[in-house]
Formats: structure tokens, C-alpha cells, sequence
């Protein structure tokens, strides 16, 4: 009875520290919530410390529509799906990885992978941007000359222009692909790696060769060991068992959970191949050789490799049913990517593409609310032509002044660029400043561009404007305002029919206590 009373008062006392290191900030619908959630909720949306009574309050406020909503996804059952469910195992899965491993071993092992790396000049990852021209097996030799020609060509224009939109135009213009790309160790040919790990950020290299083609690559950004080191890891820890960091994590639970092997029945298993007996005990619970046999029946192999990895199981397998009590970080992070998966459904079904509305309501919204969507400086509604002749290009501008906007491109298909001409290359669009070199020469005034190889006679055609003609030519903007509009009012009504409480002087010590 003495010992029951003691174990209350301590852990009586256990509740109420952690009760004030970690405090009641509120209650929605009498659920309580604590600090350290609304701290870990503030953090991730970017909120500094020390801010004012009015943003911490907008904090507050988007806090518990979140919450809110999530609840909302619960009362519909979303959380017993099996999709979602799949999920949560999913991801807990990944997590674990990270808490099975000792990461002070891990970190040594993955910097001296990291190191080795780098003395052969692949450390890390690059970003790459790249003009690349697709070179097939049976390219004839005229064919091969006239593309490294064009590719040189376009580096000495680079040589001269070295600029970052520069670049950019000229992958947009000649490039058989468009996209940047993140570059490790062993996913490119040699040929590749060896040029852009050897570039600066920035820096773009002369044209080059790989099995698939000719390419005038450019590294965009770079990722050092910091960065890469989970990754790294990742690929260092196998299967457990088969590795030096899972044996060193292993061997530092058996102290933690009081491993005790019992050499009666230890000794049967490994004469007779099998046993009733106790083979060990972890945190005071018994390991017989009936589960041995279980384990050893899905893993063929001798007696004693069998029962090592048995051992080594029967240990991971503890600690992973542990993980949510030990380690409230990992409770936290599970918790709030459920919380978001729940959070994307119930938007979706709230208030996804298909309830989004017709065009009719879209355009209607667009109306009531076209000066929404003005921009904050004019922009450029019209096409940019780069013309082969200066004759063309004078052909071309009488031509589109006497058609709609909507039929340019086609006349300048059927009128220059027939018959497997091609005397004009040209973009249409709405630009603001910055988003096109040519544009922001001709109509904005802004810099100096080079002409462009093989077509070097550029006019632009079309008209300044403050906003958008038409709701078409925004739809997305549109669409996403009035999703937007459609969940403030759901929003709305979910805070309407909730009860939240504060506690203030709670509110007051968020990110300083």
C-alpha cells in the first residue's frame, strides 16, 4: 500500500510539471489543446518571435479554423478510410527509419561516404538547366556537323550576353528539354557528371557530349553534406542486421531495455535446433523458443544466424512500438502530416475542382471583383516575333494588324512558316517586366537584348494594359479566389456552430517562456 501511495504523489507530481512546462493554451469543443502544438503550428507557417497582439491573434485565428477542419474530417470518418490509413502506415514507416538508427553513427558513416564523394569530384547534389540537342544512333555525319555547329553558335551568343534570362531564352528556343533537373552521384552518363559537378553555381559550360546527345549544361544551385545527409544515410542503412549502424543502435537498446540471455535455453536451441525455453528476456518480458520458431520458419539460414536476427527483431520491433511514448517529436510529426492528409481531403470534398462552380459562376465572381485582378504594374498582352528578314518581319506586322489576336498564330503558320519553312519564331502571351528580354527592350525599355541566331529582325505586337481582358485569360487566379471565397464561408460556419476558449495568460507566454 505504501508503495501504490508513493508511485501516485510521484506521479501526481510528474503530471503537474509537465503540465507547466507544457500549458492548456485553449479548448475547442472541450478538447484541449496544448502550447507546444500552437508553438510547432506557428513555427512551420514562418512566425517570428516577439510579434505583435494583432498578427499573433491572425495566428490564433488560422490555428483554430485548421483545427477545426480537421476535425470536420474526422466526424466524416476520412481517418478510418483504408487510403488513409495506408497512408499514415506509409509515412510512420519512412519516420521510423529515422528513430531506429544511431544517428551519431549514422552521420560519421554518411560523412565518410560524403568524403569519398567529393574526392572524385560528385559531392552533393547539382541543379541543372541544360541545352540539349537529341542525337540519334544513326545520325549522318552533315547532320552531326550542322548541330554542333548550331551549338556553338549558341555558346559564343552566350559568351556575350552571359546573362541568367539569356539562358533561359535560349533553352526555351533550341532545347529538346526545358526542365531543371537535381543531378547525384550515378544518375547521369559520366560524361555529364563530370562537367556540371565541376561548375561554379552560376556558371554554364562549353558544348559537350554524352550518349544521349550534345549538351551546354549550367548549374543552377548546390547542395552540400547538410543538405544531402539524410539522403545519404538513407542509401548507407540497409536491412536491419546487415549494417554497422543498426548493430551499434541495437546493442545500445539491449543496455537501455535490460537484455538478459538465458544460457539454459540458448544452449538447447543451438544443440538441439529447438526449444520450449526462455532464450531471453527485454524490459522484463520473456522470449521463448516458440516465437524463435516462427521467425526462423519465414528465415532460412544456420541455428545461430537465425536466432542473431531474431534478437535483433525482437529488439527493433520493441522499440518501434515505443516510439510515440519516447519520443513526443515523433508522436508530433506523425500527427501533423495525418493532420494535413485529413486537412487536403475535407478541402477536396468541401470545395475541390468539381465544386468549385460553372464558367458562369467563375466569370460572375471575375465581374464583381475585376479590380482584384489588376496588376500591380502594367504588363504586355501581345506577341513577340523574331523574324528571319527585315522584309518578314515588316510582312508579318501588316498582316496581324488586320487580324484578331486569336488567329496570329495560325497565320504565321500557314503564311511564313509553311511548306517546311520556317521564317518566323514567335511567343504570345502577357508579359510583365522581366518575364521576356525582347519585350522588355521594345516596350518597356528596360535592356539591351542580342538578336537571336537565324532570326535577328524581333517586333513585338500588341497593347499595354492594367489587368486581364476577359476572366479566361486568369482562370486559375479566378478559380483559386473563388475557392478561396468558397472556404472562408465554410470556414465561417464551422466557427459558428464550435465552442473555443482561451486561456490568456497562456496566450501571453507563446514563444517566451
Amino acid at each position: 500500500m505504501v508503495r501504490l501511495a508513493l508511485i501516485s504523489v510521484l506521479w501526481g507530481f510528474v503530471l503537474a510539471v509537465s503540465a507547466q512546462n507544457d500549458p492548456v493554451l485553449m479548448r475547442i469543443d472541450g478538447k484541449e489543446v496544448f502550447r507546444s502544438e500552437f508553438e510547432r503550428f506557428c513555427d512551420k507557417k514562418g512566425m517570428d518571435a516577439g510579434v505583435g497582439r494583432k498578427e499573433l491573434n491572425e495566428y490564433v485565428d488560422s490555428f483554430v479554423s485548421f483545427k477545426l477542419k480537421v476535425a470536420a474530417a474526422k466526424a466524416a470518418g476520412l481517418d478510418t478510410a483504408t487510403v488513409f490509413l495506408k497512408e499514415r502506415e506509409r509515412y510512420r514507416n519512412r519516420l521510423v527509419r529515422a528513430y531506429l538508427t544511431d544517428m551519431e553513427t549514422a552521420d560519421k558513416e554518411a560523412r565518410d561516404f560524403y568524403d569519398k564523394m567529393k574526392s572524385g569530384h560528385r559531392a552533393g547534389q547539382v541543379l541543372v538547366k541544360h541545352v540539349f540537342k537529341y542525337l540519334p544512333q544513326n545520325i549522318s555525319g552533315h547532320a552531326m556537323r550542322e548541330v554542333e555547329h548550331k551549338m556553338d553558335s549558341v555558346f559564343r551568343q552566350l559568351e556575350k550576353a552571359n546573362a541568367a534570362t539569356d539562358f533561359d531564352v535560349c533553352v526555351n528556343l533550341f532545347s529538346d528539354d526545358k526542365s531543371s533537373f537535381w543531378v547525384s552521384r550515378t544518375q547521369m552518363p559520366i560524361e555529364f557528371e563530370d562537367v556540371v559537378f565541376g561548375l561554379k553555381v552560376g556558371e554554364f559550360s562549353r558544348p559537350f557530349f554524352t550518349p544521349q546527345g550534345i549538351h551546354i549544361a549550367k548549374v543552377l544551385e548546390r547542395k552540400e553534406f547538410d543538405e544531402v545527409k539524410d539522403e545519404v544515410i538513407h542509401r548507407q542503412t540497409f536491412r536491419h542486421g546487415e549494417n554497422k549502424i543498426t548493430r551499434t543502435f541495437v546493442e545500445k537498446l539491449k543496455k537501455e531495455y535490460r537484455y538478459t540471455p538465458d544460457k539454459a535455453g540458448i544452449d538447447e536451441l543451438l544443440s538441439a535446433g529447438s526449444t520450449r525455453r526462455t532464450l531471453f528476456t527485454l524490459d522484463g518480458k520473456s522470449y521463448t523458443g516458440e516465437g524463435f520458431s516462427r521467425f526462423a520458419a519465414a528465415h532460412p539460414a544456420g541455428v545461430r544466424k537465425q536466432l542473431e536476427e531474431f534478437v535483433m527483431k525482437t529488439v527493433l520491433d520493441y522499440e518501434n512500438s515505443r516510439l510515440e511514448r519516447k519520443h513526443p517529436e515523433f508522436r508530433m510529426l506523425l500527427q501533423e502530416h495525418c493532420d494535413s492528409v485529413l486537412l487536403a481531403e475535407i478541402i477536396h470534398r468541401e470545395i475541390g475542382e468539381e465544386k468549385v462552380g460553372s464558367e458562369a459562376e467563375l466569370k460572375g465572381y471575375f465581374e464583381t471583383h475585376r479590380s482584384d485582378f489588376h496588376w500591380g504594374e502594367a504588363r504586355y498582352k501581345g506577341m513577340v516575333l523574331h523574324c528571319a528578314t527585315k522584309r518578314v518581319a515588316k510582312q508579318a506586322r501588316k498582316l496581324l494588324k488586320k487580324l484578331p489576336e486569336t488567329e496570329w498564330k495560325d497565320a504565321i503558320r500557314l503564311t511564313f512558316n509553311a511548306e517546311g519553312k520556317q521564317q518566323i519564331q514567335a511567343e504570345q502571351g502577357t508579359y510583365a517586366p522581366g518575364d521576356n528580354g525582347y519585350v522588355d527592350q521594345l516596350v518597356f525599355g528596360k535592356r539591351e537584348m542580342a538578336p537571336v541566331l537565324s532570326y535577328p529582325f524581333t517586333i513585338v505586337l500588341g497593347k499595354k494594359q492594367k489587368g486581364p481582358d476577359s476572366w479566361e485569360e486568369v482562370h486559375e487566379s479566378v478559380a483559386m479566389a473563388y475557392r478561396n471565397h468558397l472556404e472562408a464561408l465554410w470556414t465561417a460556419k464551422l466557427r459558428s456552430a464550435a465552442k473555443v476558449e482561451f486561456e490568456q495568460e497562456v496566450l501571453k507566454t507563446v514563444n517566451n517562456h
